[in-house]
């Protein structure tokens, strides 16, 4: 069985996928982290050095490969891994368990901005002008995360509540 979380950055996708695997006794892989190992380099340097186009075909590969695996797993997805090549179309062929995790965008101007200064896409953004960022980023992305399986309501709920939300979905 593979569980993929898919959603915006900040969206709590590692956190959850963590709590759910725990509760499953199953591993958590987080793709951008299988990314970097197979890189030996972090994201950021990886789109610096090489380029968003490399980095993309590297994401598929990547996402392909786990897909693919026999292993049981709660794959995180990155923020924008649904939005690219055919990703989505991957991840629904070989999963039934596609869960979109989301947040408000007022919820996720509250989480990322405690963590902005590590988010490399939105660092150098104004603190005002965040919300309109996301708000323009989610209408690109919402086509991509709206085709998930199960679309979970995450506002005003802990990650533990929304893991066994999850748990409860599961076919």
């Amino acid at each position: 069985m593979k569980v993929l979380l898919l959603g915006y950055m900040g969206s709590g996708k590692s956190t959850v996928g963590k709590l759910l695997a725990q509760k499953m006794d199953i591993p958590s892989v987080d793709l951008d982290d299988k990314i970097e190992a197979k890189e030996n380099l972090k994201i950021s340097e990886i789109f610096s050095q090489k380029g968003e186009i490399y980095f993309r075909k590297k994401e598929t590969e990547v996402l392909l490969e786990q897909l693919e695996s026999d292993e049981k797993a709660i794959l995180s997805l990155g923020g924008g891994t649904p939005c690219y090549g055919n990703n989505m179309k991957l991840a629904l062929e070989h999963s039934k368990n596609v869960f979109y995790l989301k947040v408000s965008i007022p919820g996720l101007v509250e989480r990322l901005l405690k963590e902005k200064a590590h988010r490399p896409l939105i660092k150098n953004i104004e603190e005002e002008e965040l919300p309109e960022f996301i708000g323009k980023h989610l209408f690109e992305r919402n086509n991509y995360y709206n085709q998930a399986h199960h679309i979970i309501s995450c506002d005003g709920k802990s990650p533990l509540e929304i893991a066994q939300e999850i748990e409860e979905k599961l076919v």
